[in-house]
């Protein structure tokens, strides 16, 4: 069926899950305006998937590897060319859904699109440590957008400058601290197995040094002290996240001559959660989003996209 002139392009909405009965109702209400709203879910055992089914989404299901790969299978699961992708745990407001609505109405200028995210921990919305210039490529064309194949810090790979979108996502990523120490200590052992592939290495001095100025960066150059008690604890949020991940790229460099290292590389490949030769959380444990928020948020190997 051809479009009528003047009509908004028709929009599918994604987003992965792995037991989010807790944020997903509000994050589907959020989307509810789009054309098609279809979930990937990671074979929740909680009530995402009845939850999503009772609000009109699209459910698919399949066993997760990594946030690049598992994103990459759903893209041309989605119906329609333009697609928004949204983390369970975030949500479009109100400003950004006329943003999308009226930017597809028209005809977008380019094949992808940067958001901003407006972060919020412990109930408040951070703009500094590092947290107020987050942005991620979330609206794309379905045929041309792909993830890079990393395990960690994987973005839309689409070549140029692409333009940013005036208004925020909302990301609600700290809930609770047993929630959030989970998604640091999954996202250390992740982004160290990211930088022994990568043949990166580190010292005593690296894993004494790099989390104290992971701290001065985000607390005195990214003006971390403009946000009270809030800015002290993220900021050493973001230290610790550092000291365990060279702490644990230190361990991986031990034992990665141990003939237990290099039977649980060749066996366990698909699941790099842990350090080689130590067991991790398996995939279905640890769930799409807990791999990669914390790692957007404080890792200070990120390397910066051309804006």
């Amino acid at each position: 069926m051809s479009r009528e002139p003047g009509a908004p392009r028709p929009l599918s909405v994604i987003i992965p899950t792995f037991n989010e009965e807790e944020t997903i109702e509000d994050c589907l209400a959020s989307v509810a305006f789009a054309d098609e709203v279809l979930v990937v879910d990671s074979f929740s055992t909680d009530r995402t998937v009845e939850i999503a089914r009772a609000r009109g989404a699209r459910v698919v299901q399949r066993e997760y590897g990594y946030s690049a790969q598992q994103k990459n299978w759903a893209i041309p699961q989605a119906r329609h060319e333009w697609v928004l992708l949204v983390d369970a745990d975030e949500r479009v407001a109100p400003g950004l859904r006329q943003e999308l609505q009226e930017l597809l109405a028209r005809g977008p200028s380019a094949d992808g699109y940067w958001i901003r995210r407006a972060n919020h921990f412990l109930g408040k919305r951070i703009r500094h440590c590092g947290w107020g210039t987050d942005r991620v490529i979330r609206l794309f064309r379905r045929d041309v957008a792909r993830y890079q194949d990393r395990q960690v810090h994987a973005e839309i790979d689409l070549p140029g400058p692409l333009p940013t979108l005036e208004h925020p996502l909302e990301h609600h990523t700290f809930r609770s601290w047993s929630q959030y120490w989970r998604k640091l200590d999954l996202y250390s052992e992740w982004g160290a197995r990211q930088m022994f592939q990568e043949g990166k290495r580190t010292d005593g001095v690296q894993i004494l040094l790099r989390p104290v100025g992971r701290f001065i960066r985000m607390y005195i150059l990214r003006f971390g002290f403009l946000e009270g008690t809030h800015g002290v604890v993220l900021s050493m949020l973001g230290a610790f996240t550092v000291y365990l991940k060279h702490a644990r790229l230190w361990e991986m460099q031990r034992t990665a001559g141990a003939p237990a290292a290099r039977a649980a590389d060749t066996a366990g490949g698909a699941h790099p959660a842990g350090a080689p030769g130590a067991a991790g959380p398996s995939a279905s444990e640890a769930g799409p989003l807990l791999r990669e928020q914390i790692g957007r948020m404080v890792d200070e190997e990120r390397a910066r996209r051309v804006r």
